[in-house]
């Protein structure tokens, strides 16, 4: 494996694991006040970006963590729209 690779696992898990806490916390106290929804659409949009570009280069840190990324933010937007 690339130095670069593992350079790119490492940043994929930091940025990922970020996004548990807010999940975590709009789960677990079935609100979501604090969180913007024209943030979370716009950022998966991104996320979306990323994982596209991600996939035609065959960048597996950046696929990886853009499908997790992907499935947290969704969690969270879903979350917000739910308690809304």
């Amino acid at each position: 494996m690339q130095t670069s690779d593992i350079i790119g696992y490492i940043a994929a898990v930091l940025t990922t694991t970020a996004f548990v806490p807010q999940a975590w916390m709009t789960w677990r106290c079935k609100r979501a006040e604090g969180v913007s929804l024209s943030m979370y659409v716009i950022f998966i949009g991104g996320i979306l970006m990323w994982l596209t570009y991600g996939i035609l280069l065959s960048a597996w840190p950046v696929i990886i963590a853009n499908i997790v990324t992907l499935m947290l933010a969704s969690f969270i937007l879903a979350m917000k729209l739910i308690y809304k």
